[in-house]
């Protein structure tokens, strides 16, 4: 018999994720152990001003995520037709995101939007050109569905991502061996919605509020038509917790995300 690819399945619970890989659990990074490790190594946070423009920290003063209560709001596949509307929101309450954006039919077909996400201060992230689940394909197509979109997403923002996020979360040996090649970190998650089975926004900000936590990152689509509408709400309550809202990049530093390597709370 054939030699199965080793493959990472990512699961999601009401309030946790679990990774398996061959049934056996698989090292994954927190937010709070590389920034550690990045302070043991003598990092210091410094002050980035492209990822802090129309957001809640300002260049002089960075978020330090060891003091303050950070969670990181995420979407993912889009833009969509309601990605201007999430920005009004994001704008208006000084939040950033992060973005991890879809190739074919969205990144090509919203380019003034992918350079509106940038240029307001969001990061701009890989979600892969077609949502093909890597973990089903070959080295070069792998290759292909994240290569396409870096260059696309650095032909309207001038400057490739760093992180990506595998569809469906599926993850397996030469999905993380391209990804280091291409210099992209794995990001997953720890709060979703599952706004794909859903077009409630008041269920979709129920479960989100119920599995926050401090560290968390959020994961929500901006396509689908209840996720827009439960944002506002979601910000609004979390606020209202004492929590700040980052960038992904901003979770983890002052360490700087390793190509290749999977983050998870």
């Amino acid at each position: 018999m054939p030699i199965s690819r080793t493959r990472v399945v990512v699961t999601t619970a009401v309030a946790a994720l679990t990774l398996t890989l061959a049934g056996c659990s698989m090292d994954t990074t927190a937010p709070a152990d590389a920034r550690a490790d990045a302070r043991s190594d003598g990092k210091s946070l410094k002050s980035d001003a492209k990822t802090v423009r129309a957001a809640t920290v300002t260049p002089d003063k960075p978020v330090d995520c060891e003091k303050a209560k950070c969670i990181a709001l995420t979407f993912d596949a889009g833009p969509g037709k309601d990605t201007p509307q999430l920005l009004d929101t994001l704008l208006k309450e000084q939040v950033p995101a992060t973005f991890f954006l879809l190739g074919k039919h969205h990144v090509v077909k919203y380019p003034k939007v992918v350079k509106r996400i940038s240029d307001e201060g969001h990061e701009v992230a890989n979600h892969t050109w077609t949502h093909r689940r890597l973990d089903e394909l070959d080295r070069k197509e792998i290759r292909e569905e994240l290569e396409l979109t870096q260059k696309a997403i650095a032909k309207i923002t001038g400057s490739e991502p760093t992180l990506m996020r595998p569809p469906q979360g599926r993850i397996d040996d030469e999905v993380t061996e391209v990804s280091k090649d291409l210099g992209l970190a794995q990001i997953l998650w720890s709060a979703t919605a599952k706004d794909y089975s859903t077009n409630d926004s008041a269920l979709i900000e129920k479960r989100i509020l119920k599995q926050a936590g401090r560290d968390g990152i959020i994961l929500l689509h901006d396509i689908y038509d209840g996720t827009v509408p439960a944002v506002p709400g979601i910000i609004s309550k979390l606020k209202d917790r004492g929590y700040t809202f980052v960038t992904v990049s901003q979770l983890l530093a002052p360490a700087k995300a390793n190509p290749g390597e999977v983050y998870r709370p």
